[in-house]
C-alpha cells in the first residue's frame, strides 16, 4: 500500500506540473517519450538471405527486402542499400554492376551507386550505397533490387545493410544485407578467342571460358592454307561469338582482310585484298582499330581506321610516328598499350595519350620500363579478355612451349595456362 500511494503522489504531482523531491533525478517527460519512440526501430529483412550474382552470365537477378515500420513513422522516406566493404574509387572500385529498383511493386527504375563523398547528398557515409526509390511511410514496404550480371563487379561476398531515413535524416529502419558476386561464364561476345597456326598451315581457334581454372575450351579447326602468310594480327580482338576481324600479309607482300562473320563455327568471311607493298614492314600490329607498322629503317607508321566499313579500304593513308624502333626485337599491342622488347630482354610500355592530346603522329606517352627477362619468350601479344573482365590480358609463349597469362598486362605477375604450344608457328 505504501508503494501504491507513493506512485499516486508522483503521478498527481506530474499532472500539477510539480516535481517532488523523490522524482527530481528523473528525466523530463519529453525525453522519456523520445526514448520510447526511438527504441522502436523498424526492421528490414532480405528474403532468402544473401543474393548470388554470377557475373557475366544470364539474365538479371533480383533480391527483395521487406521493411516493417513503427506506427509513429510518417512522411516521405529515403532508402539505401549500403555495402561498405566494396572497394572505393581510390582502390579501383569503379566497376560496379548496373541495377534497377522497384518499391511496392511499381515499375523498375534505374538506381545508381554513390560513394561516401561530399558531392553525393544521399550517401549514407559507410562506403557505396545503392540509392533506392523514395516512398511514403507505411507499416510494410517492399523493395526489389534487380542486378545486371553483364557488368563487371568486385568478386566475393559483400555485406552491409538496408536502411531507411526520415526527412530529418534519422534512421527509422535497418537490417542486414549481402550480395555475393561470383564469376560466371561471360557472354560469348565478351570472351576472347586465341588463334594459332600449326606447322601444316592449319589455323585453330581456342575459345576462352572466363574460368581461371580452365581458361580455354578444346580447340576447333578453322581451316588450312594459313602458312601462306608471313604476318597476322587481330583488329583489335576476336571473340567467341564469331565477331572480330583479322588482317594477314602473304609472301608477296599483299595485305588481306578477314572480316568477322558472327558465326562461331566459321568466324571469318572470305578474305578481301587491301593492297600490295606491305613486305616493306618487319612488324605489323593492331592499334586502336588500325595498324602500327615498322619499316626496315626502324620508322614506325600508323594506319588509322578509315571508318568506311569497307574491307578493301579499311585504313587511312599512313602517318609517320617516329624513328629508332629497330632497337626492338619484338613489337606488339596489349590493350591500349604498345609493348616493345629491346635487345637486352627489357620490355617497355608505350601507353596511349589521353584523347585531348592524342594525334596520329604522336599517339604515345613516353615509354615506361616494365622489367627484364622477356627474351625468354618468342611470342608476346594481347589477347583481350581470357578469364574475366579485364580486356587487357596478354599471353606469352616461352621457348619450352608453355603459354603464360599476364592479367591486365603488362604486369609482373604471370600464370601458366597451357603447354605444348610450340607446335604452332604463329599465335594471334
Amino acid at each position: 500500500m505504501v508503494h501504491i500511494r507513493s506512485t499516486l503522489v508522483v503521478a498527481t504531482a506530474l499532472v500539477a506540473g510539480v516535481v517532488p523531491a523523490t522524482a527530481a533525478a528523473a528525466a523530463p517527460v519529453t525525453a522519456l517519450t523520445a526514448t520510447a519512440a526511438t527504441a522502436e526501430m523498424g526492421t528490414a529483412v532480405q528474403k532468402g538471405g544473401p543474393l548470388t550474382v554470377r557475373v557475366g552470365e544470364g539474365a538479371p537477378v533480383t533480391t527483395r527486402f521487406t521493411v516493417s515500420l513503427p506506427a509513429f513513422v510518417t512522411g516521405r522516406l529515403t532508402a539505401g542499400l549500403v555495402l561498405g566493404d566494396l572497394p572505393g574509387p581510390s582502390a579501383g572500385g569503379d566497376d560496379l554492376p548496373g541495377a534497377e529498383c522497384s518499391v511496392n511493386g511499381d515499375a523498375y527504375r534505374l538506381c545508381g551507386w554513390n560513394y561516401d563523398t561530399p558531392e553525393y547528398e544521399d550517401s549514407y557515409g559507410d562506403g557505396y550505397v545503392l540509392s533506392l526509390p523514395p516512398t511514403e511511410a507505411a507499416r510494410t514496404l517492399t523493395f526489389d533490387v534487380r542486378i545486371d550480371p553483364a557488368h563487371p563487379a568486385p568478386l566475393g561476398e559483400h555485406t552491409g545493410h538496408l536502411e531507411m531515413k526520415d526527412a530529418s535524416g534519422t534512421v527509422v529502419a535497418t537490417g542486414p544485407a549481402a550480395v555475393n558476386f561470383v564469376l560466371g561464364t561471360p557472354e560469348a561476345n565478351r570472351r576472347a578467342t586465341v588463334h594459332a597456326r600449326d606447322k601444316d598451315g592449319v589455323l585453330w581457334q581456342y575459345e576462352s571460358t572466363g574460368d581461371p581454372a580452365r581458361p580455354f575450351e578444346p580447340r576447333t579447326r578453322i581451316g588450312g592454307g594459313w602458312n601462306a602468310y608471313t604476318a597476322m594480327t587481330k583488329l583489335p580482338a576476336t571473340v567467341a561469338s564469331g565477331e572480330g576481324d583479322m588482317v594477314a600479309r602473304d609472301k608477296d607482300g599483299a595485305l588481306w582482310y578477314y572480316e568477322g562473320s558472327g558465326d562461331p563455327a566459321r568466324p571469318f568471311k572470305p578474305r578481301v585484298r587491301v593492297g600490295g607493298g606491305w613486305n616493306v614492314y618487319t612488324s605489323i600490329s593492331a592499334y586502336r582499330n588500325g595498324l602500327i607498322a615498322r619499316d626496315r629503317d626502324g620508322v614506325l607508321w600508323y594506319y588509322s581506321d578509315s571508318y568506311q566499313s569497307t574491307p578493301s579500304a579499311p585504313f587511312k593513308p599512313r602517318v609517320r610516328v617516329g624513328g629508332g624502333w629497330n632497337t626492338y626485337t619484338l613489337i606488339n599491342v596489349i590493350g591500349d598499350k604498345v609493348v616493345a622488347r629491346d635487345g637486352a630482354g627489357a620490355l617497355w610500355s608505350y601507353e596511349s595519350r589521353d584523347w585531348d592530346t592524342w594525334k596520329e603522329s604522336a599517339p604515345f606517352q613516353p615509354r615506361v620500363r616494365v622489367g627484364g627477362g622477356w627474351n625468354a619468350y618468342d611470342v608476346v601479344r594481347g589477347a583481350a579478355d581470357i578469364d574475366g573482365w579485364s580486356y587487357n590480358d596478354g599471353v606469352a609463349r616461352d621457348k619450352a612451349g608453355y603459354l603464360w597469362l599476364y592479367k591486365d598486362a603488362p604486369t609482373a605477375a604471370r600464370r601458366q595456362i597451357g603447354h605444348g604450344w610450340n607446335i604452332y608457328t604463329a599465335i594471334v
